[in-house]
């Protein structure tokens, strides 16, 4: 097989079954929508969505270091998360630079899982490798034993209760415990990145179509309906959420994407990028970078990654994702702004739409946020 041939997920023949429209994304053939984009994405926010994750990278790393070894290669504190529990950080580079943004899950004492977005997974694990040496830990390519399912929107909850004896109610957000779902061993998890309440069901390859059309069943009667990447991309903008190649990149430290919260200095020991990202922090103080902010179109045209922000003439920042909102009606946008230019309600900032200064709201991000 050539190394242009895409992946394909366990549920690759189910999504053509449903006419699923296929799109290459990250080397892997994943389903971009089903039928409506914005029926999809209304759908997660009203009642239930399913989607295939399984291009996502899982990386296990085990021994009595583990910890540790995940303390020095990463920003975060991971030696404090509780077994059972997950916790958002970054892997950067020495410089600084965000090589990636992970989930990591505490699956046991001395058991780690490393979630990697899919374009990122092999610079991730290559990372992990470099930095295992000297630790008594095994870093594990886990790509290839676990298909990804998420369900997520309101009724979620109550179609997974239908499906498992797992206590779901106990389980918190940013945690995981393993279960059995539609008599499906999975590792169940409670993070998603629509900004509703759900579910990701960590499964093998070979019980994926099973756990699929279990969910599918349980899910009719309230309305839940497949999902493709596209509308997962305009839930996640619509929640403020950042995506690694907009939001996050090599070019950017945590502290100018306004996320240094997840650099923990505090932590016992080095770990990688520990200096670059003192004086990153340091500069953050003294001369605040750009600041990521919301903006909300008063016309219908839709900003596009790349778009320069302006404001009385002057480029004054740059739009990192941008579309249409189903659920604000109107084009949205995330975009890094001059500080002068980020307090909410700045008037006069425009995006520049093929040399017309289209006029734009800066808002404060998240522009949804579900009611609890």
């Amino acid at each position: 097989m050539s190394s242009t041939e895409p992946r394909h997920t366990a549920l690759d023949a189910l999504h053509r079954s449903l006419g699923a429209t296929m799109t290459d994304f990250a080397g892997w053939d994943m389903p971009l929508r089903y039928g409506s984009e914005r029926d999809e994405h209304l759908a997660v926010r009203t009642k239930a969505g399913l989607f295939d994750l399984s291009h996502m990278g899982e990386i296990t790393v085990t021994g009595p270091q583990a910890a540790q070894l995940l303390n020095f290669a990463l920003v975060g504190n991971i030696a404090s998360v509780g077994v059972g529990r997950a916790r958002y950080t970054m892997i950067c580079r020495a410089d600084g630079g965000i090589l990636d943004d992970l989930i990591v899950y505490r699956l046991g004492e001395t058991e780690y899982m490393v979630v990697a977005n899919a374009s990122n997974a092999q610079v991730v694990l290559d990372a992990l490798v470099e930095r295992s040496a000297g630790f008594d830990a095994e870093v594990r390519d886990d790509r290839d034993n676990y298909a990804l399912i998420a369900v997520q929107g309101p009724k979620s909850p109550g179609i997974l209760a239908s499906l498992t004896d797992a206590h779901l109610d106990g389980l918190k957000y940013y945690a995981g415990l393993p279960g059995t779902v539609a008599g499906v061993p999975a590792l169940i998890a409670r993070t998603g990145y629509t900004g509703e309440d759900g579910f990701e069901l960590f499964v093998a390859p070979g019980d994926a179509e099973k756990l699929w059309q279990a969910l599918t069943e349980a899910g009719a009667p309230v309305g839940l309906v497949p999902c493709g990447l596209s509308c997962r991309d305009t839930l996640r903008l619509e929640a403020g959420m950042p995506l690694y190649g907009h939001e996050l990149s090599t070019s950017l430290t945590p502290f100018d994407a306004g996320l240094g919260r997840v650099v923990k200095f505090e932590k016992e020991g080095d770990f990688v990028g520990r200096e670059a990202l003192q004086e990153a922090a340091a500069r953050a103080a003294e001369n605040p970078p750009r600041v990521l902010v919301g903006l909300v179109a008063e016309g219908r045209r839709v900003p596009r990654a790349g778009y320069a922000v302006v404001a009385g003439g002057e480029v004054i920042g740059e739009v990192t994702s941008g579309a249409p909102s189903p659920t604000l009606g109107k084009p949205i946008a995330m975009a890094y702004v001059d500080a002068t230019h980020a307090a909410p309600g700045t008037e006069g900032v425009g995006v520049d739409i093929r040399g017309s200064h289209e006029p734009y709201e800066v808002v404060a991000l998240p522009f949804y946020k579900r009611q609890k």
